[in-house]
């Protein structure tokens, strides 16, 4: 635990201007990122006696070894660099939306020549209207099937269209009218993007006039007495109101906004948001937060405003869908950055953003319902989480108490080796921080130079590899080891010139780019942090190879045990007899999670590797003809079979691809035809 005194900056040497500061930890992890109006009131008002701060607050000022800033010109700057770091950073004692999943959200690819409707979750990507974000990938799969009847869009993959193209034959929904099969040509280009731009339209809450033209259509036909033709339609139109009335009319003035409402207590809050396009309810999302800094009501508004509007782009597309910036956001409390969250909104829309609370009418009715689902949001998860916060303590004080540790492992990472019959030896590294996956830290090793069923060499060199990568960039960041940040002893390394003895900024307002670990393309280096337990799969083999990595390169302060499969044994370095851990033991349970997600994440990088061994046939045997020029060849033919076919002036139209080279690959399929492809890793004969 730090005194905050060591490294409180000195008087008048915080500028008193809008900024953004960062607290970091003793291996200069960034803990903590805030923004203020003034940096100097802010920052004060954590160096104060730590009987008056709240206790969250207290546990980061204690855990910070330093803490630096950046001064901005506005508010809205201070936003947005905010946010920034925090996505980058993912700092620990920051508001997390732990409980966040990645909604599905019913996209339709209009940046394709050939648009396609289907179920997409993860970042937004430009050109493609999204409508959602939907609480089951269901939900979409049926909204979609009703509006296939009127709009034939497709929903292929793209394997499944070329495939189609290829063979002249649609897939079955082009057989039973829910596709308008543009693989074949039953439409142009033209027809079917306006086709899609009607799916959007429809989506988007502008129902009023499709459904009036297929109701005159429909009346058409049957006064033509095109009597089928007049009974599709109208099963088009029942499909249609089938789908409306999923989304019941909310607000009658066809508004566009996004409601957003908070349930909270002492230890977390619950964030609830509807999205309402043209007066109808068009999505729902929701997160539950640890409060783990003293926030206010008006700043949890704030992180939630940031955590879903953060990634977009100024398109001006909230009308669109539900993604997007809307032109109303209405809130339960305005924050005092009203205005320049505003401001920051409408960056992101192209177009004024208005922020608000609403105080009576319908808005303030469907308000108090957003309300109503946050509390409920919020009861669940506390009935859900409450024994996973106690049990995650227990497992770790329990791990402390039977490996005789100082103090619970906050870091744990556990190590698994993996193998085809002694053939591409692999090794996986996961990381558990606070009793989680942090699967952002996972590492894979990819061991070479010998083979064999050599558990014990192979563990040895990946945590030396592991270790060696840790003091490689502990040293080139100017970190230190062991010691105070400050202490210049023999004992640690150097601190950055840029930072002084403290960890603060040499110079107020003026700072250089983040000293962090990093690597070159500016993306933070995980290895530059140390573990407090490194868990091996294995017996006291593994364990002592472990052990004996480390004390080559000189690390003494990490505890290493070995978690063996045949009776659950854990076993320490030097031991003749394992730690016996009672079966019902928490500390048991999350070592054993530890093991087996590394084993998991093993597993599935040597497969991984096993599928890269499959042969393609002759063409590996072709000289100079490589990975990409093999991979082109096979897709412009589509087949081996095909390429065999192929003259040598038809082998030559593929890019890339000479006469010289066209030959080779000719005379190695006619010399090969009769030679089927072999997976190197199985033996088994793979059909051309």
């Amino acid at each position: 635990m730090a005194d905050p005194t060591s490294y409180r900056p000195r008087p008048g040497e915080i500028p008193d201007s809008p900024g953004v500061y960062r607290f970091r930890d003793e291996h200069r992890r960034v803990i903590y990122v805030g923004k203020a109006i003034s940096l100097r009131s802010r920052l004060s008002s954590y160096f104060q006696d730590l009987t008056n701060l709240h206790p969250r607050t207290a546990t980061m000022v204690t855990t910070a070894a330093s803490v630096e800033w950046t001064v901005v010109s506005t508010e809205v700057e201070a936003l947005q660099l905010e946010y920034s770091w925090i996505k980058e950073y993912d700092p620990r004692f920051n508001v997390k939306y732990r409980d966040d999943k990645s909604y599905p959200s019913l996209a339709v690819t209009m940046n394709e020549e050939f648009p396609r409707a289907q179920v997409m979750r993860g970042p937004k990507k430009k050109g493609v209207r999204y409508f959602g974000p939907y609480a089951h990938a269901w939900a979409i799969r049926e909204t979609v099937d009703l509006l296939l009847r009127a709009f034939p869009v497709r929903t292929c993959s793209a394997g499944v269209f070329k495939r189609a193209h290829q063979v002249g034959r649609p897939c079955l929904l082009g057989y039973i009218d829910k596709c308008s099969a543009p693989c074949v040509g039953r439409v142009t280009p033209d027809e079917h993007r306006e086709l899609a731009e009607r799916f959007c339209d429809f989506m988007a809450g502008r129902t009023g006039g499709h459904m009036r033209r297929l109701e005159t259509e429909m009346r058409r036909a049957s006064e033509e007495l095109e009597f089928e033709r007049a009974a599709r339609l109208r099963d088009d139109i029942d499909a249609l109101r089938r789908a409306m009335e999923k989304n019941a009319v909310v607000l009658d003035d066809a508004t566009d906004a996004d409601l957003i409402a908070l349930a909270e207590d002492e230890l977390e809050a619950a964030v609830q948001i509807f999205h309402v396009r043209g007066g109808r309810v068009r999505g729902q999302r929701g997160w539950v937060t640890d409060r783990v800094e003293e926030i206010s009501s008006a700043e949890l508004v704030v992180h939630a405003v940031q955590q879903l509007y953060g990634d977009e782009t100024g398109d001006g597309g909230g009308s669109a869908g539900t993604g997007g910036v809307p032109r109303e956001v209405l809130v339960p409390v305005l924050p005092e950055v009203s205005e320049s969250l505003e401001q920051w909104l409408a960056d992101r829309r192209g177009s004024r953003v208005e922020l608000r609370v609403p105080r009576r009418g319908d808005k303030r009715a469907l308000l108090e319902t957003v309300e109503r689902n946050a509390k409920q949001s919020l009861a669940l998860h506390k009935t859900k989480r409450a024994s996973d916060l106690t049990t995650r303590s227990r497992a770790l004080e329990e791990i402390a108490e039977a490996l005789d540790l100082e103090s619970a492992p906050l870091r744990v990472e556990c190590y698994d080796i993996s193998h085809l019959q002694g053939d591409d030896v692999v090794g996986s590294m996961v990381v558990f921080e606070d009793g989680l996956a942090r699967k952002s830290e996972y590492r894979s090793f990819t061991i070479k130079g010998f083979a064999g069923q050599d558990d014990v060499r192979a563990m040895h060199e990946v945590i030396s590899r592991r270790f060696r990568r840790y003091l490689r960039e502990t040293e080139q960041t100017g970190e230190w080891v062991d010691g105070d940040p400050g202490d210049h002893s023999s004992a640690a390394l150097p601190v950055p010139d840029d930072v002084t003895a403290a960890g603060h900024p040499a110079s107020p307002g003026e700072q250089s780019p983040p000293v962090g670990p990093r690597d070159e393309d500016g993306r933070p280096r995980r290895f530059a942090y140390p573990p407090q337990l490194v868990v091996v799969d294995g017996g006291p083999a593994q364990v002592a190879a472990a052990r004996r990595a480390m004390d080559e390169l000189g690390i003494d302060d990490v505890a290493v045990c070995g978690l063996a499969k045949r009776l659950e044994e854990v076993w320490l370095p030097g031991d003749e007899d394992p730690v016996i851990l009672p079966r019902t033991s928490e500390g048991l349970y999350l070592l054993q999670r530890v093991r087996d997600e590394a084993h998991r994440f093993a597993l599935r990088h040597q497969r991984g590797r096993r599928a890269k061994a499959v042969r393609r046939g002759p063409l590996d045997e072709v000289p100079g003809l490589g990975e990409t020029r093999r991979k082109a060849l096979l897709r412009h033919f589509g087949s081996l079979k095909r390429l065999r076919e192929a003259t040598v002036e038809e082998i030559c139209e593929v890019p890339g691809v000479g006469r010289h080279t066209a030959e080779k690959v000719a005379a190695a399929l006619a010399a090969g035809s009769t030679r089927p492809a072999v997976n190197t890793a199985t033996g088994e004969i793979i059909e051309n």
